[in-house]
């Protein structure tokens, strides 16, 4: 049983629909082949940004929970808006290099290459309970990636959310596998 909230949403009868809906799919992006499922059409859509956050605040308004960390890129922009809504700090987990202090970093791969992220040494305490945010399940290296700087930190990582998931690629699977419990809005079949 989940310590989480089932999202319940007033005016929609089904708020993931209505996001998953206004979802963009750009074929062929960024190489041949891949369906990238582009979040910004409902970051664009003040009813449906405000389902997205509200689905994500129900869930966990009741939680115990101390910090939320988003992964770049657009982990960015639901994570922090969801940390403000909860009143909880932010945590950045960013591609290499990017971060300004003394760093930690995990390399992974993903659908169509490899990549490696950071995390400030300092950015969480040990037993800190986090929640880890991104747009998108697909490979799930990137979210594997962010838990592994987490838990090397002494964080608890309670539960990774995402808006999109890519069942067929693993990534879900492969996460729940390694003991992370997943929430998602939406799915799509294929890649």
């Amino acid at each position: 049983m989940s310590e989480f909230a089932a999202p319940s949403i007033p005016n929609l009868p089904n708020p993931a629909s209505f996001i998953r809906e206004r979802i963009r799919t750009v074929p062929d992006w960024p190489q041949p082949g891949v369906q990238f499922r582009d979040i910004t059409p409902v970051l664009q859509d003040r009813r449906a940004l405000r389902t997205l956050i509200d689905m994500l605040v129900q869930r966990y308004i009741d939680a115990r929970i101390d910090t939320i960390a988003g992964l770049d890129a657009r982990g960015f922009i639901i994570g922090p808006i969801l940390a403000y809504e909860l009143s909880l700090g932010f945590v950045p987990i960013r591609k290499k290099g990017k971060l300004p202090f003394r760093t930690i970093s995990q390399s992974y791969e993903l659908e169509y290459g490899s990549a490696t992220v950071e995390i400030h040494e300092d950015a969480c305490k040990p037993g800190e309970r986090v929640v880890l945010v991104d747009d998108l399940i697909a490979t799930g290296g990137t979210m594997m990636a962010g838990k592994i700087l987490l838990e090397r930190l002494g964080a608890v990582v309670v539960e990774g959310a995402a808006i999109i998931d890519l069942p067929e690629l693993g990534g879900s699977k492969l996460l729940r596998e390694s003991g992370l419990p997943l929430f998602t809005v939406c799915e799509f079949s294929g890649h």
